[in-house]
C-alpha cells in the first residue's frame, strides 16, 4: 500500500486540500488501488501548496500546486511510484528552500500526522520531558538559562529568568499560559506549530509546569484560528488519555491540566497583561507593571507567560542539551528563529535559521524576490509595529541587539516585502490608524497619540512640510514611545519614524529636511 501525505493546515485547506483528499481516494477506488493517505502538517513552503507527497524507495517525492483536474493525470503518469509529471518537484527534502534551513523547533512539521502519538514518539517526542522529570527544578532552570533561549514573542526576555521567578515565588497555585494570539500581519509560525505539531507545544508546557510547580495551563488562541483550536483540543484529549496530562504525568507524582481558551479578536490581547485580563473574563485592557505576571499574573498568582515558539523550543533544549542549542546563533541571540516570508514575495513561507542570517539572504535566496518581479523597496520586520528596513540595512545580521541599534526590531520574525510602488507615507499613516483602532484606550499616549498621529501625517502629506510640523510628528512619537503602558503605543512610532527617516520623499520632504528636524 502506497503512503501519501497531503497537508491539513489552514493554508492547504484554503487551497482545496480536503477536496483533493476526497478526489484521490475516489480515483484510487475506481482504479482498484488502496492508499494510505496521511493528512500531515505543512512543510511551510506555501507557494507550493497543496503539496502532495508520495513515499517511494528514494524518499518522499513532491507534487506541487495540485488541482482537482490533475488527479486522473497523476494516476495515469504513475505518480504512486514517483514518476514524472508536470507537478513533480522531486525529492522534497532536497529542495534548496528546505535543505538550507536549520530546523530545530520545526523539525517535525510536515513529516508527521499532527494527531498521531506514535508519530510524535517515533520522531523524538517526550525525550525532553523525560529528561526534565529526572532533573532537579533548579538545575533545569539553569540549563534553560545556559541555552540562551529568549522569548520568541517579540520582547526577547530570557525564558529561564522568567521561569526562575515563578518557581521561587511562594504560592499555592501557579499557572502556565501560552500566548497564541498571533495577530501580527505576515506571521504564521505559531499557527504552523499548533496545526502541524501540537504535541511539542503540550510537551513544552508540561516541562514548564514541572520546573516551576504549576498545575494548570491555558493556551490562549486567537479566534481567527479555528483549525488550530480544533487540532489542539484533539491533541490535549489524546495526551490526557495517554497519561501525559492529568494527575500523574507519565506515572510521576506531578499533575498538570491544560485547556484551550479562545480570544475574541483584539490585537492588544497579544500583550501579556491584556491577555490575562481576557483570560479572566474581563475586557482586554493592559495592566500597569509592576507587579509583573511572574509574581502576580492569572488570578493574581505567579504565572509563566510564553508564546508558542518559546514553549515549543523547550523540549529540544532538554532532549539535546543546553550547549547544543546555544551553539546556534550569535551574540545574545542564541538558537534559531522561524522567519516568515510574506507580502509581495515569490516564495512565501517559513524559514527556520540561526540568528545572524541577513534580510537580503532571506528575501532573495529563499523568497526569490517579489511575486510580481518588481524591485523590493522596503521590508517591514517584526509585525505591523515593526520598522521599515531600507536597502542599506538589508545586510545587517538578524539579531536582537543589531536591529535595536538601528531602531528596528526582530520581533516575532515576520518579514513583509513591499515593492517600488509602495508609498511609505501611506503605510506610516496606516500604522497610526491601526494603533487608534486597536488601542485598549487605557493610557493617553496611545489612545490620543495615535489619533493625533493620523492627523499630523495627513497634514504633512497635504503639503505642510515645515520643520515645525515634522518636529511635531517626531515629538508625538517620542511621547508615545516613552509614555505608553505597553508596546501597542510604544512601538507604533517604529514604522512611522523609519518611514520618515529612510523614505522622506514619500512625505513630500527633502532628505535633509527630515534629518534636520531629527537633529
Amino acid at each position: 500500500m502506497t503512503r501519501l501525505y497531503l497537508p491539513r493546515d489552514s493554508a492547504a485547506l484554503a487551497l482545496g486540500a480536503d477536496a483533493l483528499a476526497q478526489a484521490l481516494t475516489r480515483e484510487a477506488a475506481q482504479r482498484g488501488l488502496t492508499l494510505d493517505l496521511v493528512r500531515n502538517g505543512s512543510r511551510g513552503l506555501f507557494w507550493l501548496e497543496p503539496l502532495l507527497e508520495v513515499v517511494t524507495s528514494a524518499g518522499r517525492i513532491g507534487y506541487a500546486n495540485v488541482e482537482l483536474d490533475d488527479i486522473s493525470t497523476l494516476f495515469d503518469a504513475g505518480f504512486l511510484t514517483g514518476n514524472s509529471h508536470p507537478r513533480n518537484v522531486g525529492l522534497v527534502d532536497e529542495l534548496p528552500y528546505l535543505k538550507r534551513q536549520q530546523r530545530l523547533t520545526f523539525a517535525r512539521i510536515g513529516l508527521t500526522d499532527p494527531l498521531s502519538l506514535d508519530d510524535y514518539l517515533a520522531h523524538g517526542g517526550l525525550a525532553g520531558l523525560k529528561q526534565a522529570l529526572a532533573m532537579d527544578g533548579a538545575d533545569a532552570i539553569a540549563a534553560l538559562i545556559e541555552s540562551g533561549l529568549r522569548g520568541r514573542g517579540g520582547a526577547a526576555f530570557p525564558a529561564g529568568i522568567k521561569w526562575r521567578t515563578v518557581r521561587d515565588a511562594p504560592a499555592a497555585q501557579k499557572y502556565i499560559v501560552c500566548n497564541a494570539d498571533e495577530g501580527d500581519s505576515g506571521t504564521f509560525s505559531d499557527r504552523l506549530i499548533m496545526e502541524s505539531d501540537p504535541f511539542v507545544l503540550i510537551e513544552g508546557m508540561l516541562i514548564a509546569a514541572l520546573v516551576t510547580g504549576a498545575t494548570q495551563g491555558y493556551i490562549y488562541v486567537r479566534s481567527e484560528y479555528p483549525h488550530a483550536i480544533a487540532t489542539l483540543e484533539a491533541a490535549i484529549a489524546q495526551a490526557h488519555a495517554a497519561g501525559w496530562l492529568g494527575e500523574q504525568i507519565l506515572g510521576s507524582a506531578h499533575r498538570f491540566t491544560l485547556q484551550v481558551a479562545k480570544g475574541a479578536g483584539a490585537y492588544v490581547c497579544g500583550e501579556e497583561t491584556a491577555l490575562l485580563e481576557s483570560l479572566e473574563g474581563k475586557r482586554g485592557i493592559v495592566r500597569a507593571k509592576p507587579p509583573v505576571p511572574a509574581l502576580a499574573g492569572l488570578h493574581g498568582q505567579p504565572t509563566v507567560i510564553n508564546n508558542v515558539i518559546t514553549l515549543a523550543t523547550v523540549p529540544l533544549i532538554f532532549a539535546r542539551g543546553a550547549a547544543f542549542y546555544r551553539d546556534f546563533g550569535m551574540g545574545r541571540s542564541r538558537g534559531t528563529l522561524p522567519f516568515q516570508l510574506a507580502g509581495n514575495v515569490r516564495h512565501g513561507g517559513l524559514v527556520e535559521l540561526a540568528f545572524g542570517v541577513t534580510l537580503r539572504e532571506l528575501m532573495f535566496d529563499f523568497g526569490a524576490g517579489t511575486a510580481n518581479g518588481r524591485p523590493v523597496r522596503a521590508v517591514q520586520v517584526g509585525g505591523p509595529l515593526g520598522a521599515y528596513v531600507p536597502p542599506e540595512q538589508w545586510d545587517l545580521p538578524l539579531d536582537y541587539e543589531a536591529y535595536s541599534a538601528v531602531g528596528a526590531v526582530v520581533g516575532h520574525g515576520g518579514i513583509v516585502l513591499h515593492d517600488d510602488t509602495a508609498n511609505l507615507a501611506d503605510l506610516a499613516q496606516y500604522a497610526m490608524h491601526f494603533c487608534a483602532l486597536e488601542s485598549c484606550g487605557k493610557c493617553t499616549p496611545c489612545r490620543i497619540g495615535s489619533t493625533r498621529g493620523v492627523e499630523v501625517i495627513a497634514q504633512i502629506r497635504r503639503g505642510d512640510t515645515s520643520a515645525k510640523q515634522v518636529q511635531l510628528l517626531r515629538d508625538l512619537c517620542d511621547t508615545m514611545t516613552a509614555g505608553s503602558l505597553c508596546a501597542m503605543g510604544g512601538m507604533t512610532p517604529y514604522p512611522v519614524l523609519s518611514a520618515l527617516e529612510h523614505y522622506p520623499e514619500d512625505f513630500g520632504l527633502e532628505p535633509a529636511a527630515s534629518r534636520a528636524a531629527a537633529a
